[in-house]
């Protein structure tokens, strides 16, 4: 529906632009200087939470919105209103609103599953709740999964000194790692979905890189959790302010609802009915219009059906969804020039790193795909790069899960896994560590919690690329 209203606005504001004709972006042609507002917003996230906390939090809104006009303006300015308005309506209609959407649908109906009840927040039961929410992270998205359990784990922990860490290890394995097994775990699983590879086949091929990733982390976090854990009961430890109580769930209408979810998506990739509307040369399938609309009825079907109480005990609001829908808007529209660069190939300024990824036989470098996507994945949005990737490596499904599955897996894993590497690298990462710092957990900077990416994930990745590629 918001989809819908959004583009009749763009096709009534349409005949004021120029009457260029609606091309795409030419990355061949563009300097590397159109990517400073993209840097300009992943800086702003970065550095201003630590250096103007004040500001940030009244202000983010707005900083996202100046980084989007830094670009749009010159762009308009040196390509033609034609060209930029292309590049935002597609940007905005068949990326960015089918992401949030999505994730709107998932952060509202997990929502409404309260896990009544404490754990005591031991390095056992920690360990036993990451391990479930990577389990179900393949099962109904790594946001739904996150979103369900974040709050349990929270209050588990909410009498121990140390907590910052459960926080980050659950980012790595339940808002990331976890999602590798299905299309419905990870946006850029599910385009190569739609692309034409098999559901199952991502079960079967991702599935001992995971297992793997996801042992190791669990047996790490244990050891440093039981670390810390037998350090802070050398001190006086404070009043639990949840005392241990059997668990239980409420508002379980919502399983249903997120089967509804899982459904809809589903019916996206396999109904075909071949009927689109087109705006501004952005092509909007039916099915796609159907999906969308579908996610928000179902929201809306949470909200009504759920009981207010459920919600309270969660200490639910919509606060951290409209951070990540303002942060994400901004990024979408700057990282553009960063993904016509990385289309146009060898033609453009990113040239050299394509050639890295192919040896002089022709023959695929797997670890080198690995790395890359996973580098850019860190930082560019994890689906859009999948996609470039898996269409620079041939872009045919039979031959990517036949004779170069190898291949595809490694660019699989390095979209999935490495999203884990910044909080901006999946968008879950971000609500989380939202959730996380209303609770009162006072949580790493960006580059701290990349420093533990780098202390933790690198070397794991290191002994994946021995192993697997």
């Amino acid at each position: 529906m918001a989809r819908t209203a959004l583009a009749l606005l763009l096709l009534a504001i349409a005949p004021f632009a120029l009457a260029a004709e609606t091309i795409g972006l030419n990355g061949a042609a563009l300097s590397p200087l159109w990517v400073v507002p993209f840097a300009g917003i992943l800086l702003s996230i970065a550095l201003m939470p630590v250096t103007a906390p004040g500001f940030w939090h009244h202000h983010f809104g707005k900083t996202t919105a100046f980084w989007a006009f830094a670009l749009l303006i010159p762009l308009a300015l040196n390509h033609g209103l034609g060209v930029t308005m292309h590049e935002v309506v597609h940007t905005l209609l068949a990326e960015y609103l089918p992401f949030i959407v999505l994730l709107f649908a998932l952060f509202t109906v997990s929502g409404g599953l309260h896990v009544r009840g404490n754990l005591h927040g031991s390095a056992w039961q920690n360990t036993r709740l990451l391990g479930l929410g990577t389990l179900i992270a393949s099962l109904m998205g790594t946001t739904g999964a996150a979103m369900l359990l974040i709050r349990p784990l929270l209050r588990a922990n909410d009498d121990r000194r140390h907590r910052a860490h459960v926080v980050v290890f659950f980012i790595f394995l339940v808002a990331n790692i976890g999602g590798a097994l299905t299309p419905l775990g990870d946006p850029p699983l599910f385009l190569g979905f739609l692309k034409g590879v098999d559901f199952f086949w991502t079960t079967r091929a991702m599935f001992l890189p995971t297992l793997t990733a996801s042992a190791l982390l669990l047996a790490i976090f244990f050891l440093l959790d039981r670390w810390l854990w037998r350090l802070e009961g050398h001190r006086p430890r404070p009043r639990d302010p949840t005392p241990d109580a059997p668990l239980g769930v409420d508002g379980k209408v919502n399983f249903l609802l997120l089967g509804g979810i899982v459904a809809l998506v589903l019916m996206s990739g396999i109904w075909k009915p071949e009927r689109e509307i087109i705006v501004y040369g952005t092509a909007i399938e039916l099915q796609n219009l159907a999906r969308d609309a579908g996610l928000l009825v179902i929201a809306w079907l949470s909200l009504r059906l759920t009981p207010r109480r459920v919600r309270q005990a969660n200490h639910f609001s919509f606060g951290p969804i409209i951070e990540v829908a303002k942060l994400f808007a901004g990024i979408f529209i700057t990282i553009t020039p960063a993904i016509a660069m990385l289309r146009a190939g060898s033609d453009g300024v990113m040239a050299p790193l394509i050639a890295a990824v192919t040896g002089p036989d022709g023959r695929p470098h797997d670890a080198v795909y690995f790395w890359m996507t996973g580098a850019l994945s860190s930082f560019l949005d994890n689906a859009p790069t999948y996609l470039v990737f898996f269409n620079l490596a041939g872009g045919d499904a039979a031959t990517l899960t036949g004779p170069l599955a190898t291949t595809l897996v490694a660019i699989s894993a390095g979209a999935v896994f490495m999203g884990a590497n910044t909080y901006i690298g999946n968008a879950p990462n971000f609500m989380i560590k939202s959730i996380a710092e209303s609770r009162g957990v006072r949580m790493p900077s960006f580059f701290g919690y990349l420093g533990w990416s780098l202390l933790v994930l690198v070397p794991i990745y290191g002994l994946l690329t021995v192993l697997f590629f």
